[in-house]
């Protein structure tokens, strides 16, 4: 029976645990965030803090990192020098160099506190048994796998429609459980577990004698322990967010692992249940002064968080006040809008440096249309938006005839119904290889036909990205089928349109060919090839935005209504979808047949530049892949397009490794330097009288860059919980949900090692994103103060501030602009 506990604070202490669980998005969208989101509140420390006393977190860079960075020379005395002199300005009290340099001799001394199983597993018997902490993770994630499939396995269990039921009976059915642990009276005790979530909580804290004040830390301590499927759950639940509807499955996650620990209580030997609870209630009544003793102890690790950021700031204030060279066109004939994502700077550098006519921007690359996308002939509702978002707005594939934007309704019925029996007949032969009674027979079936399939990975082809929206769909059918809004009426199409334009800078400054250019990456048995995609996206191509946008700013109906919004697009200007394979930095155009003669001549010679800035772009990337640069350029696009193609291939690119800033401002503030490390998006104070556009982007772009930085930080700091692992040990779980690395253990997430590591050392910088805003302090400081989060960010040190005052720089300091030293 259920104890008589308080029933509100034990929800309330639930709620509160499961509140600082961030979630973790699916394989196929990998939506890059901060996983301390949820804590930003807190200052960075504190957290850093209380996330090493509940489970050995890390959340600054480890101490064996930063000792290399040092005498390597990467960070100097200067670095170190700089960031006590900030300290001490701050806090008003200073800390020797010398007790941090002495620091860097030694892990952090942080006691973590326990859970119950660790006080009942001794030593000795871990060394004679399965050790019941990893049994625990072990059996609640194959249980977490089995209950959460929908798409990998051809059967599945069945069982409670709730996890906690499905759990309950798992553990019930598993008659090896006993022996594997040594506890031979185990079985017992699992058939006593109450059937309600709830109820078990109530007896699982019965069991353990812990009181009230303690449960919160409890609870969120037993959520870490098993952090991946804790982070999947949060993700169920943030599904359900739109629909207003609350998901139990993360209280559940932990009602099981809280219930484990009571059964573990219930079949230990007598001698060593006591003792063991006695110790588990001292240990939490004492956390408090455990993170009071880690905060003072992470001290130095804080430190030298500046002193790295610090090193690279110093030549990056450098090169932001070097003076810019002039544009040299004055009127352009091309302007190509790129994503802000890093990797689109080298294009655009190239670009620009090849052919004054061309003008490039900036902007998150969903290109402002809030959509969930319907690729033809399938019933996937694909989000192409932001992940702090949710998707408003429908956008589909239409067929078309040749040169026609409007819909042939007979012809989509004809290419949708084809298509669907070609992916029938796609699925029925992966699910040859899926059975596990099947999978030589058929490969022994196949026989010599297999070998064009190994031969693909002993040689892989030079041969160009192939869209996966686009699979099973003939080549003559998919240059007319075009991604376009459904759903919308005119006006509400022209007030999306005007939204756009504006927020991107274009509304009266329009050159007579636009491309809107998408990014994707581009590789082959890829567990984690989303993460290459584009983060504006949810982790897709940025196709079917950019191709969308196009159709729609082409309307004549649209541009009516924007004519009536003051926003006037020249007759003459035509818009158009391209996509940036950023993995061969190649550019593909799209709907090629609708434009009219002026703008394909400009879209052709647009062609041959793409090319050539490609070929730039690849020399220049070519080092860090450890590629050939000086090979001629077929043979280096053939060497690109083959690392891309290879099945074996781990890092097909580095992706958005070593991001570390985000500027907000006109182009002529970046133009012709080389900010490779940075996210840019074009803004002009001056058209903004109203602080609209500013307001737009510090909430939208800049808390995304600030999530994909902290995706990279958390995953290289802290590998063991933040990142996903080695990739050749990989198994996905469920087609999409995540990876275990080898059979088991918990959900991996985060990022793998090779797109961090490059077998060396960590690629990666873990800095803070330093953002600047070209922009009136008044606007900026107006913005944080409508947006409570934004101040928690800055004040709470989970992301750097500044601002241009004229040409020089001024840092964001609680409230106040202090000059910028570095």
């Amino acid at each position: 029976m259920a104890a008589p506990f308080d029933g509100a604070a034990l929800r309330d202490a639930v709620a509160r645990a499961c509140s600082g669980i961030m979630p973790a998005w699916p394989l196929d969208q990998a939506v890059a965030v901060n996983p301390h989101w949820r804590r930003v509140g807190v200052p960075i420390r504190r957290v850093a803090a209380r996330l090493a006393v509940l489970g050995d977190f890390r959340v600054f860079p480890a101490r064996d990192y930063i000792r290399r960075e040092w005498d390597a020379g990467r960070i100097t005395r200067a670095d170190l020098d700089a960031a006590l002199k900030i300290r001490a300005e701050r806090d008003g009290r200073a800390v020797a160099a010398e007790r941090c340099i002495a620091g860097l001799e030694a892990a952090p001394r942080v006691r973590r506190a326990p859970l119950l199983v660790d006080l009942l597993d001794d030593a000795v018997q871990k060394n004679r048994r399965w050790p019941w902490r990893e049994a625990i993770v072990f059996q609640m994630s194959q249980a977490c796998a089995t209950y959460f499939d929908r798409h990998q396995a051809d059967w599945r269990a069945s069982g409670s429609p709730d996890l906690y039921g499905f759990w309950r009976e798992s553990m019930a059915g598993d008659h090896g459980l006993s022996a594997r642990l040594g506890l031979p009276g185990l079985m017992r005790h699992v058939r006593r577990l109450p059937l309600r979530a709830e109820d078990a909580m109530s007896w699982a804290l019965a069991e353990l004698g812990l009181d009230a004040p303690v449960w919160r830390d409890y609870f969120e301590a037993l959520l870490l322990s098993i952090n991946g499927w804790a982070a999947w759950c949060a993700y169920v639940g943030w599904q359900k967010v739109p629909a207003g509807q609350d998901d139990a499955r993360l209280s559940d996650l932990l009602a099981c692992r809280i219930a484990w620990e009571a059964v573990l209580a219930c079949a230990a030997p007598p001698a060593a249940r006591g003792p063991a609870a006695a110790a588990l209630a001292a240990a939490w009544l004492d956390f408090p002064r455990r993170v009071a003793e880690a905060d003072a102890e992470l001290e130095v690790d804080e430190l030298w968080q500046e002193a790295l950021e610090i090193g690279f700031q110093r030549d990056f204030a450098r090169t932001l006040r070097t003076p810019v060279p002039a544009d040299a066109a004055a009127a352009h004939e091309v302007q190509a809008v790129f994503c802000i994502d890093t990797r689109s700077e080298r294009m655009r550098r190239a670009l620009e440096a090849l052919w004054p006519g061309v003008q490039t921007r900036a902007c998150a690359g969903f290109f402002g249309i809030p959509a969930h996308y319907a690729p033809l002939g399938t019933d996937v509702r694909r989000p192409q938006l932001p992940g702090p978002a949710y998707p408003t707005v429908a956008v589909r594939d239409v067929a078309t005839a040749p040169g026609e934007v409007a819909a042939d309704g007979a012809r989509s019925t004809r290419i949708r119904a084809a298509r669907r029996r070609r992916l029938a007949r796609l699925d029925q032969g992966l699910g040859a290889v899926r059975w596990p009674n099947a999978t030589f027979s058929f490969v022994e079936a196949l026989g010599v036909a297999y070998l064009g399939k190994i031969a693909h990975w002993i040689r892989p082809p030079a041969a160009p990205r192939v869209a996966m929206e686009r699979l099973g769909m003939p080549a003559a059918v998919e240059e007319r089928c075009r991604p376009m809004i459904v759903g919308l009426d005119v006006e509400r199409r022209a007030d999306l349109a005007a939204g756009i334009l504006r927020t991107m800078g274009l509304g009266d400054r329009l050159a007579p060919l636009v491309i809107l250019c998408g990014h994707a990456g581009h590789s082959t048995n890829n567990a984690h090839a989303s993460t290459l995609d584009c983060g504006a996206c949810h982790g897709r191509s940025g196709e079917a935005n950019a191709r969308a946008l196009a159709h729609l700013l082409n309307d004549p109906r649209v541009r009516a209504g924007l004519r009536s919004r003051g926003l006037d697009i020249p007759p003459g200007t035509v818009f158009m979808g391209a996509l940036h394979n950023t993995t061969t930095d190649e550019v593909t155009g799209f709907d090629l047949d609708l434009l009219p003669p002026a703008a394909r001549a400009r879209w052709e010679r647009m062609e041959q530049i793409f090319a050539q800035a490609g070929d730039r772009v690849r020399r220049e990337r070519a080092p860090a892949l450890w590629m050939d640069a000086s090979l001629a350029p077929e043979a280096l696009l053939a060497a690109f397009r083959r690392r891309a193609n290879d099945g074996s291939q781990t890092r097909p690119e580095w992706g958005l490794t070593r991001n570390a800033a985000f500027i907000i401002g006109p182009r002529g503030r970046s133009r012709g330097r080389v900010l490779d490390r940075v996210y840019l998006h074009d803004y002009d104070a001056r058209s903004d009288t109203d602080g609209t556009v500013l307001e737009a982007l510090m909430t939208g772009p800049m808390v995304v860059t600030h999530w994909l930085s902290w995706q990279y930080h958390a995953s290289t700091c802290d590998p063991v919980h933040y990142g996903s692992g080695n990739k050749v040990l990989h198994n996905v779980v469920d087609g999409h949900v995540g990876v275990f690395e080898g059979n088991g253990g918990d959900l991996r997430i985060g990022l793998p090692r090779q797109s961090l590591h490059d077998g060396d050392g960590w690629y990666h910088q873990p800095v803070r994103l330093t953002v600047v805003i070209d922009a009136p302090a008044a606007s900026i400081e107006g913005v944080i103060a409508r947006h409570a989060v934004l101040g928690q960010l800055c004040d709470n040190g989970w992301m750097l501030l500044w601002r241009y005052e004229g040409d020089d720089l001024r840092r964001y300091e609680r409230g106040r602009w202090l000059p910028l030293e570095v």
